[in-house]
């Protein structure tokens, strides 16, 4: 229809001369008529010796591109009606074409004010033009035929919205929790999208407002995460695509920069697909913090016994099953991932012994890997992010306060109740990752003298998000100054806690910093390695040549001095075989002379040759 399809043959570049590519075929027709680079328009006008008119433009594409000179007159006239090329009436100067005004095309500049238009011109999904359905809601415009039949539009009569804007809609996820997760992402991104900056700084060019109709890239991808902008994962993921759409675009689907971004957009789906996959994996994998792989993740991942081909059975988690293919991580030093066949997987109960392994050192810290994690799923230990022990812990604070008042409130003679005099033990627990918050309520000695007892009981942090665990004990005390004393050691005890934890999140940070700086350190003495290894080989490459060089000339001379040494000595054989004489009969030397030009060897050749021949031609005087 008229509002949802749009006919823009006009604007449609058919397979390799897409509108960058057309521009920059009319670039270089440009270029190669002037005899010069010039970089703007009013630069070509002033410096030009030749105006690209239709002739050299269409002999140029003829030549190098093999373009008919119709097609090429029809997709220039199009680069014209789109503003992609400009057209003036120009006069010859020189040459045969002085005075003569003639039709000169010329690449627009910086200082055409493009018109700002609703939506793209290429289909988001393939980058490549023709008849487009229009988004309502966005920019993006799709062909029908790259779309699936759930995204295809219905009646001609409706409103269509694109699969971008379907997908954004659906799903609302908790900001804070998903920019955390982003920020991964985006780091990898920004390590990804290195040497697509070194490649493509052509943004500024003044053809990119005109072929790319919303810009983005790395940096702000990352600026908008910060900011907490995205609304959903599949708003991410479309950034990312256009990113490459607009790479594409404006590079060309063959160029080296295109295949950098669809290299970047392929990962950063995996990064999402991992997300999605399991978000407590994802988040203990980038994070690493320690025994990360030791920590159950919600819901607990299934453990197995994982045999790939060429290696025993090992301990592993089950991530995801697909047919007859199990996605698995082992446990161990590298935590690898592979696709294991189901027929080579056993359960984590099946004994050992039956497994007939080799318990080499990497499989036994798999297995005591194996077994922490057990641990932590029998105590209920769950990684808890610095968030949610930052808000635990000014609760647990708040109700330490309120305990403590009410404790000097409440306080009473013991003369005034007959209660049973009660004292309290210390209760032993179990320790908890050092990563967890400490809570308030903590142990307190058993007091010498009988006290009343006054029950107060403190909120610990949850271990499991299903059934949070509740910690009560009961307090005595006598007097204000005991009261006082041992809130100043539960305080004391919070703040060494305090002090640890902030010990150990330090250590963590600083492991962290240096194992970036001895990645960035390793990276950069491989790259200096294999400098010097390549240097290495091109000298002992160059010396080779050289040495090889140096050999096949002193062969050379040698050949010509055996050569001219052999020529001597036949030349010297030659002249010696001349000044001998040979018997007429058989060739050897003759010995008997006869005539002026006969001898012989003997008198037996002397007889033949007299009688068959000789005796009527022979001069010699009888």
């Amino acid at each position: 229809t008229a509002e949802q399809v749009r006919a823009t043959h006009t604007r449609r570049w058919p397979g390799a001369a897409q509108p960058n590519n057309a521009a920059l075929v009319s670039e270089r027709s440009v270029r190669t008529a002037q005899g010069s680079s010039a970089p703007a328009p009013k630069e070509v006008n002033r410096n030009q010796k030749q105006i690209a008119n239709i002739d050299r433009i269409t002999k140029y594409m003829s030549r190098v591109h093999g373009m008919h000179p119709k097609e090429t007159t029809r997709q220039l006239s199009l680069a014209v009606k789109d503003g992609l090329i400009v057209e003036t009436l120009t006069v010859g100067c020189k040459g045969s074409k002085a005075g003569i005004e003639q039709e000169g095309y010329w690449l627009p500049g910086d200082e055409i004010d493009w018109e700002t238009e609703n939506h793209d011109w290429y289909c988001f999904e393939c980058h490549l033009p023709g008849e487009v359905l229009i988004c309502d809601l966005c920019f993006r415009v799709y062909h029908s035929k790259c779309l699936s039949d759930e995204f295809r539009l219905r009646d001609s009569s409706s409103h269509w919205q694109c699969p971008v804007c379907r997908s954004i809609k659906k799903k609302n996820t908790n900001k804070q929790e998903m920019g955390t997760y982003l920020r991964f992402i985006v780091s990898r991104m920004k390590e990804r999208a290195i040497d697509l900056n070194k490649k493509g700084k052509d943004n500024k060019h003044p053809m990119y407002r005109r072929l790319v109709h919303s810009a983005v890239d790395v940096p702000t991808i990352q600026e908008k995460v910060n900011e907490g902008k995205y609304r959903s994962y599949e708003e991410f993921k479309a950034d990312a695509q256009l990113l490459l759409h607009n790479t594409v675009i404006f590079y060309g689907a063959d160029s080296e920069q295109a295949d950098i971004a669809r290299m970047l957009y392929k990962d950063t789906c995996h990064e999402l697909d991992e997300l999605q996959l399991c978000k407590n994996c994802f988040y203990l994998s980038n994070a690493r913090p320690d025994n990360w792989f030791c920590y159950p993740c919600i819901p607990n991942h299934e453990l197995v016994w994982a045999k790939m081909k060429g290696f025993g059975f090992w301990p592993a988690k089950v991530m995801q099953k697909e047919d007859n293919q199990v996605d698995v991580r082992f446990f161990g030093h590298h935590h690898q991932r592979a696709w294991i066949p189901s027929e080579n997987i056993q359960d984590i109960t099946v004994n050992v012994h039956r497994l007939h392994v080799k318990r080499s050192m990497g499989w036994k810290k798999a297995c005591d890997e194996l077994e922490l994690h057990q641990r932590f799923l029998r105590e209920g230990r769950f990684w808890k992010s610095k968030n949610e022990d930052r808000g635990e812990e000014e609760a647990e604070s708040s109700i330490s306060s309120t305990s403590n008042d009410q404790l000097k409130v409440t306080q009473e003679p013991r003369a005034k109740k007959g209660r049973r005099n009660q004292s309290v033990e210390p209760k032993k627990e179990e320790p908890e990752p050092e990563t967890e918050a400490v809570s308030s309520s903590q142990e307190i000695p058993t007091m010498p003298q009988p006290i009343e007892r006054v029950s107060v009981s403190t909120q610990t942090k949850k271990l499991s998000a299903s059934s949070p665990r509740m910690l009560h004990r009961s307090t005595q005390t006598t007097s204000d100054g005991i009261c006082q004393s041992m809130c100043h050691d539960k305080y004391t005890k919070i703040f060494n806690d305090f002090k640890d934890r902030m010990k150990s999140d330090h250590k963590r940070e600083t492991e962290r910093v240096v194992r970036e700086a001895l990645e960035k350190l390793r990276s950069e003495m491989e790259e200096e390695k294999r400098q010097a290894v390549n240097k290495a080989v091109a000298n002992m490459q160059g010396e080779m040549d050289r040495k090889c060089k140096q050999v096949k000339e002193k062969c050379k001379e040698e050949f010509v001095e055996e050569i001219k040494k052999l020529a001597t000595q036949h030349k010297q054989l030659i002249s010696q075989t001349k000044k001998k004489q040979w018997c007429y009969n058989c060739e050897e030397e003759a010995m008997y002379h006869c005539c002026w030009n006969t001898s012989y060897c003997s008198i037996k050749c002397q007889q033949e040759h007299w009688h068959a021949e000789h005796k009527r031609t022979c001069r010699r005087k009888r």
